[in-house]
């Protein structure tokens, strides 16, 4: 498997879709989550832009301190890139989490339901566009209702069209002769629709005994951020120790030399009093030259080895034995004979 060396394998298993590695990763209380590659990527943005919802949800639940609005290096946030990418479920998943709807980037200074408009992301928009109209989830903790709230005013229209029978015009007749039934999405506020948020609800006959929410007084709403699972239950690790500034030290006075005792009592007093370091007096000298020189003697062109240093004082035996009379020697030698 390729990675790139700036990658971390939080990113690598985002990118990839490996939910098992993601999840055990969130145990990890040393792990930064927030950390950015040399694209300025984070785990989020590959997530998203790949279009694991699973992942997605899983980092935005179970990391504590997840930023939804760090920007990679042309500034794009991970909502603006998932709606660049068409992944609608992340998109959803983003904005319920909290994520700035409407931030823009620096570059071209657009949202992310522009940049899914200018991108032909279609189902993007429109799944933005039906958040817009309703930014609050419904939870029926605190007041379940399983009736349709639509069926009491749908029964009194009835009762009226019975009660005075109009004889429908050419033009209802012709609609109903020729229309035609096609599958379509469930009606926002339909029966069907009210059937799916009652059995799916934490208030549902279904998952009321085995389930409560958390925060029945916060439902999840459109561009509020929510805490995840470890702050709610309190597990989370804190935040890092903000670094202290670094304490200056007072550097002790030097007093010169040929100093009256007052006049140094009182220099005392105010470096004792004063709370600013004060920089002290460096004398800088040269370096005392060398007594012992030493000759550098070059090597003959044609010698292979280094040729060892010749000292003063060999040549100066060398000259005394040069001076010294070759005849002396031959004359004692004769004499003892």
């Amino acid at each position: 498997m390729e990675t790139l060396e700036s990658q971390t394998g939080l990113m690598v298993a985002c990118y990839h879709g490996f939910g098992s590695i993601v999840a055990l990763l969130s145990c990890c209380p040393f792990l930064d989550v927030n950390q950015q590659d040399k694209d300025g990527n984070t785990a989020l943005m590959l997530a998203a832009q790949a279009g694991h919802m699973s992942l997605v949800t899983l980092l935005l639940n179970y990391f504590a301190g997840l930023d939804l609005e760090r920007r990679d290096q042309r500034g794009l946030t991970a909502l603006m890139k998932a709606a660049i990418q068409d992944r609608s479920e992340c998109v959803v998943a983003l904005l319920m989490a909290g994520a700035d709807l409407s931030s823009v980037d620096p570059v071209r200074g657009k949202t992310a339901l522009e940049w899914a408009v200018l991108t032909d992301s279609f189902d993007t928009a429109q799944k933005i566009r039906q958040l817009l109209r309703r930014p609050q989830a419904e939870q029926l903790s605190l007041h379940y209702q399983p009736e349709w709230p639509a069926l009491a005013q749908l029964v009194a229209q009835a009762q009226a069209q019975a009660q005075a029978p109009a004889a429908p015009s050419l033009l209802e007749r012709l609609q109903a002769t020729l229309s035609l039934s096609f599958a379509q999405s469930p009606q926002e506020g339909g029966v069907l629709d009210h059937l799916v948020t009652v059995t799916t609800s934490l208030a549902s006959p279904f998952l009321s005994t085995a389930c409560h929410t958390l925060c029945p007084d916060h439902p999840p709403k459109l561009g509020t951020r929510g805490k995840s699972v470890p702050e709610l239950l309190g597990t989370a690790p804190p935040p890092p120790p903000e670094p202290h500034p670094p304490q200056q030290v007072p550097v002790p006075q030097v007093f010169a030399p040929n100093q009256s005792p007052q006049s140094m009592f009182s220099q005392w007093l105010q470096s004792r009093d004063s709370t600013r370091s004060q920089v002290p007096k460096i004398l800088l000298s040269k370096a005392p030259s060398p007594s012992a020189r030493y000759e550098l003697t070059l090597r003959p062109q044609g010698q292979q080895s280094l040729a060892p240093p010749v000292w003063r004082f060999q040549e100066r035996k060398k000259k005394e034995e040069e001076t010294e009379p070759r005849g002396g020697g031959l004359g004692q030698a004769g004499g003892s004979k």
